[in-house]
């Protein structure tokens, strides 16, 4: 049984894992919003991404490839934003909650048949 300072060490560690990827998407959020763009569908951009990328690596091999992969999605998803909201005149809020409804269901959709599939990770 772990004492309790191991506890909370393993803790801390989970914790800073699991925000790393929010605290990029956070900073990238706070440069956009400096240039008065309000972009709400980040989280479905990286959910979008992130299960493109790992279909690829399972299916090719490659993780370079992955991560060029998940790089064009995400693209695209923020393309598609750029696009409703410069282009068609749409609301920066409720496009970007679509973008985040979009990804996560795409996502949980792509996913689900790779749930439980491991990667051994990156060489």
């Amino acid at each position: 049984m772990p004492d309790q300072s191991t506890t909370y060490v393993l803790i801390a560690l989970t914790v800073i894992t699991a925000a790393t990827p929010l605290v990029f998407a956070a900073m990238g959020e706070l440069v956009t919003e400096k240039s008065g763009v309000l972009n709400l569908g980040v989280e479905g951009m990286m959910l979008a991404g992130a299960v493109s990328s790992f279909l690829c690596v399972y299916v090719t091999g490659s993780a370079v490839l992955s991560l060029f992969v998940g790089m064009a999605a995400g693209m695209v998803l923020a393309l598609l934003f750029g696009f409703l909201t410069l282009t068609l005149q749409a609301s920066q809020v409720a496009t970007g909650l679509a973008l985040t409804i979009f990804g996560t269901g795409l996502s949980a959709l792509v996913g689900q048949s790779l749930i439980g599939v491991a990667y051994e990770g990156l060489p």
